[in-house]
C-alpha cells in the first residue's frame, strides 16, 4: 500500500454536520477535534523568541539542553529515573512518528502491527503504509505470533483508558515472547480524573515497575501539545531503548527529519516548568466539570474518560444520530465510528473549546433534557 492508497481523510465527512451546527441562533460550540484554544504559555513563547537566530542546520538527535530536559521530565513526572540522553530523541510532533515508525523499523509485509480496538486511526494507517498488516485487539494473551510492533496507548483516544501498573507488566511480557517492539502512546499522561488517577501519576511504560530493569524493545511516545498548548509548535519526543532509539536516529537523519532550532529551544524551557502545565489541566477540570453532567443530564452514559482530553459518549444509538442531534443543539462532537468498529455507537467531546463555550453547551445539553 502506497500513500496514494488511504481513504478520504474522514473528518471530511464532519464538514455537514459543522455547517449545520453553524445555523444555531447562539452559534457553534466546536467540541470536535481535540486542538489547544488556549494561550501558548508566556514562558515558552519567551523562549521560543529568545531562540529565533537559527541560521545553522538543528540537530537531529536534539539540544543536550532538550535531551537533558526530557530525561529530567521523566524522572520528575514519570517515575523513570534511569534515562540517558541516549534514550531520548525529539520528533516532529507525535503523529509523524506514530505514522512513520513501522517503517523506520523495517517492517513490510507479513509483519503485524497490534493497536488498541478502540484508536487513533493514525496506528493502522502506519502500518499499512509500510505495507504490514494491522490488527485491532487489546488483550495481550490475543496478540499472534508474527507481531513485530505493538501500539497500546495509555490514556487512550478517544476513550481514555489508562493501563495499570499490572496491566502494562502484562503487556511486556507478552511483548518479550513474541519479540515484538511495545511502542505506548502516551500524550495525555498529565490529564488523570477519575478513580487512581485522581490521585497517582498514570503510569508510563517505562516505569522500573514495569520494565523489570531492561527497557529493550519498549518505547514511550510523548508529546507538549495538549499539557502546553503547543499543538502548532509541534513539539514531541520519543523514549525508551537506547538501541531503537539510535537506529531511529540514523534514520531520522538521512530523512531530515529534524525539529527546528527554535522549537528545541522552547521544548526544553516548557519540559522545565510545572506550574503552567498544573494551570492548564485546572482548566480541563474546570470544562470537564461543566460538560459531564450536562451529557449525562441529556440522556448520554459516559464510558471511560477516567483521564485524558475528551468524554467518551453514547446514547445507545447509532453514532451519526447523535451527531445530527448535537449538530441540532449547535455542538460539533467527533463520530465513534472514526476510531474502529467498536465505535458504532460513541461520540468523543472534546474539553479544548472555551470554557464559556463549554458552559453554553452544558445550558444547551441540559434544556435538551427537559
Amino acid at each position: 500500500m502506497s500513500v496514494r492508497d488511504l481513504a478520504d481523510y474522514p473528518w471530511d465527512a464532519v464538514v455537514p454536520f459543522r455547517e449545520r451546527a453553524a445555523q444555531h441562533p447562539d452559534g457553534l460550540v466546536d467540541l470536535s477535534i481535540g486542538s489547544p484554544v488556549d494561550p501558548t504559555p508566556d514562558v515558552i513563547r519567551r523562549a521560543l523568541t529568545e531562540a529565533t537566530d537559527a541560521h545553522a542546520y538543528p540537530q537531529t538527535v536534539g539540544t543536550p539542553a532538550v535531551r537533558e530536559a526530557i530525561v529530567d521530565w521523566y524522572a520528575r513526572r514519570r517515575g523513570v529515573t534511569d534515562l540517558s540522553v541516549d534514550n531520548v530523541l525529539p520528533t516532529i510532533g507525535s503523529k509523524e512518528l506514530v505514522a512513520l515508525l513501522p517503517a523506520l523499523l523495517g517492517l513490510g509485509e507479513g509483519d503485524i502491527v497490534v493497536h488498541p480496538r478502540v484508536a487513533y486511526p493514525t496506528y493502522e494507517v502506519g502500518a499499512r503504509t509500510a505495507g504490514a498488516t494491522p490488527l485491532a485487539a487489546d488483550d495481550p494473551a490475543s496478540w499472534p505470533e508474527g507481531t513485530k510492533l505493538i501500539w497500546i496507548n495509555t490514556p487512550g483516544n478517544p476513550d481514555g483508558r489508562t493501563w495499570t501498573v499490572d496491566e502494562l507488566s502484562a503487556a511486556v511480557r507478552r511483548a518479550r515472547e513474541l519479540g515484538a517492539v511495545l511502542a505506548s502512546d502516551e500524550c495525555y499522561a498529565e490529564l488523570g480524573w477519575d478513580g487512581p488517577w485522581a490521585s497517582e501519576p498514570v503510569p508510563s511504560v517505562l516505569d522500573p515497575r514495569v520494565t523489570g530493569g531492561s527497557r529493550a524493545n519498549l518505547l514511550s511516545v510523548y508529546s507538549l501539545s495538549k499539557q502546553s498548548n503547543l499543538a502548532g509548535y509541534r513539539a514531541a519526543f520519543v523514549a525508551g531503548c537506547a538501541r531503537i532509539v539510535g537506529e531511529l536516529l540514523t534514520a531520522r537523519k538521512h530523512l531530515g527529519l529534524m525539529p527546528p532550532a527554535p522549537i528545541q529551544h522552547a521544548m526544553a524551557v516548557a519540559l522545565g516548568d510545572d506550574e503552567h502545565v498544573a494551570a492548564q489541566k485546572a482548566l480541563y477540570r474546570e470544562r470537564r466539570d461543566l460538560l459531564r453532567p450536562a451529557v449525562e443530564a441529556a440522556g448520554f452514559r459516559i464510558d471511560g474518560s477516567e483521564a485524558g482530553l475528551y468524554l467518551w459518549a453514547t446514547e445507545g444509538r447509532d453514532a451519526w444520530d447523535s451527531i445530527a442531534r448535537l449538530a441540532d443543539l449547535g455542538i460539533l462532537a467527533g463520530p465513534g465510528p472514526f476510531y474502529g468498529s467498536d465505535s458504532a455507537e460513541h461520540i468523543r467531546l472534546s474539553l479544548t473549546a472555551p470554557t464559556e463555550r463549554v458552559a453554553d453547551a452544558a445550558r444547551r445539553l441540559r434544556e435538551s433534557a427537559l
